[in-house]
């Protein structure tokens, strides 16, 4: 395959950024595009040329690192995919392809397509931890939870935090995210006593980190590699409200 690449050149966050045109000749289209990538900058290096910086780290669609915009699409063009998962068959021989960062002001560029997003970090961390009593380890069986309740959690606990919920987003918001994490814990019995005080502390810190709000746009639920669905962010809202009304106790709260 013989591509055109424009690709985000930005040196540091302070400095201006550019889209800087690349020739890319035979491509295999059993590539990844972060192989793809490699190649390229293999190719600059040996020009003498800066290599781009870009995220990756599992290259399994685990980590959530490789966050780019493809042709203005989060994670590029098929649905249900992280960044290192797509291959370049996905494309047309001579297709020009256009990647960039993700654009959100709670995600400052650290270099080229890297950016920071420590602030779904620090939202995690405002959740706090889930209480585990000591004592000996209980029985497999001894608390039964709903299937419906078991597969909606691990439905939102796939989330893998890479941000393209809010590259996606018009409005930058994270709320996606942040419902996915408040909604897995929210559903199973072990995270139960610390319920609602976790929903007000990581939604506070969600408006803290100067994410947009949520107009439930639905744009997140594309984007999302994981397919995870706005019904969390309804579930986030629920516990965030009550949480409200009750000055944050919810230590008899019940999965439903």
């Amino acid at each position: 395959m013989h591509l055109t690449l424009h690709i985000w050149r930005q040196p540091n966050s302070q400095s201006p950024g550019r889209l800087v045109e690349y020739d890319a000749p035979d491509i295999s289209p059993d590539m990844s595009f972060l192989e793809m990538l490699d190649v390229l900058n293999e190719r600059l290096e040996a020009r003498g040329e800066l290599p781009i910086a870009f995220d990756h780290d599992c290259r399994e669609g685990i980590c959530g690192s490789c966050s780019l915009m493809i042709n203005g699409v989060a994670h590029g063009p098929n649905r249900g995919t992280a960044t290192c998962q797509l291959h370049m068959r996905s494309f047309k021989d001579g297709d020009t392809i256009y990647v960039e960062p993700w654009r959100a002001r709670a995600f400052p560029i650290v270099r080229d397509l890297v950016v920071n997003r420590a602030a779904l970090d620090r939202i995690i961390a405002a959740g706090g931890y889930v209480s585990a009593p000591t004592g000996g380890a209980p029985d497999g069986n001894a608390i039964l939870v709903p299937k419906e309740n078991v597969d909606t959690a691990m439905d939102a606990a796939q989330c893998i935090a890479c941000g393209a919920c809010v590259a996606a987003c018009p409005n930058g918001s994270a709320a996606l995210f942040t419902a996915a994490k408040i909604t897995h814990l929210g559903l199973l019995p072990q995270g139960q006593p610390e319920r609602y005080h976790r929903a007000l502390q990581m939604v506070r810190q969600m408006d803290i980190e100067s994410f947009g709000h949520c107009t439930l746009y639905g744009e997140c639920q594309e984007a999302c590699p994981k397919e995870i669905s706005i019904d969390t962010i309804t579930r986030m809202n629920r516990d965030y409200l009550r949480a409200s009304l009750g000055s944050g106790r919810g230590a008899v709260a019940q999965p439903d």
